[in-house]
């Protein structure tokens, strides 16, 4: 989708509402917390500053965040049931929506003290996503930006969940292209001017392989390792990028 000068406008504003929504997160998470005492909390957050929840019944997600923890690697549902203790990661996942545009970015936080490889994880997998944004250009092609994350993270002997990509982002919270974290053959998309991208690398420690919770949301690995996730939008104009969700 191409964007007009106000709909960039209006994407600036609805990402620095995430990227604050985001930066608040990080100030809630310690052991003790619930996952939907957080997503309570940032739902709130978001719209005193202005904006909707982009995820709250998208598609029929039922809350503001995706909140996912340890192994969980997408998509997470929060509950009172799911209780933070020393040593988790949690990614949280959120969006926000100002008059009709729309912003989405995930970071990845440790609760307390997390073990070295596991923090390596969190750090390699935020590193994915500047590897893939080095190859992000005008006229460039997109599974150069692919390549690129999964080179990163195979490089640190890590893995690249397959079954889940990036997106097109604007007046809609996904639109083509995909933008898988690995190269692909069928990849073919060229990058356009003023048009936005959400790259969200998606980094497991161990194996590659996922699965379907029960409720038809959540995504974990198969072999129960830790998994990481690091998402910001991303406007391409002439003059370069603009990552909209720091």
């Amino acid at each position: 989708m191409l964007l007009t000068e106000k709909d960039m406008e209006l994407m600036r504003i609805a990402g620095k509402i995430t990227s604050e929504a985001l930066i608040y997160a990080e100030t809630l998470i310690k052991p003790g917390i619930s996952t939907l005492r957080l997503d309570n909390l940032i739902e709130k957050y978001i719209i005193n500053k202005g904006g909707i929840p982009a995820f709250k019944n998208y598609n029929g997600f039922p809350n503001t965040i995706c909140a996912s923890v340890n192994e969980m690697v997408v998509h997470g549902i929060p509950s009172d049931n799911i209780v933070l203790k020393e040593g988790d990661i949690i990614s949280i996942d959120l969006g926000a929506i100002y008059k009709g545009l729309y912003s989405d970015a995930a970071r990845t936080f440790p609760v307390g003290k997390v073990s070295k490889q596991v923090q390596k994880l969190i750090d390699v997998t935020k590193q994915c996503f500047y590897e893939g944004i080095k190859k992000l250009k005008l006229g460039g092609k997109l599974n150069d930006v692919s390549s690129a994350i999964q080179d990163y993270a195979e490089q640190n002997g890590f893995s690249v969940v397959r079954e889940l990509v990036g997106h097109g982002i604007g007046r809609n919270l996904h639109l083509d292209p995909q933008i898988p974290n690995y190269s692909c053959a069928d990849n073919h998309y060229i990058i356009q001017e003023n048009t936005a991208l959400a790259i969200e690398p998606m980094i497991n420690m161990g194996k590659k392989n996922v699965l379907l919770s029960k409720d038809g949301w959540g995504v974990f690995t198969k072999d129960g390792q830790p998994s990481a996730h690091y998402e910001n939008t991303v406007l391409i104009t002439r003059n370069g990028l603009e990552i909209l969700t720091l």
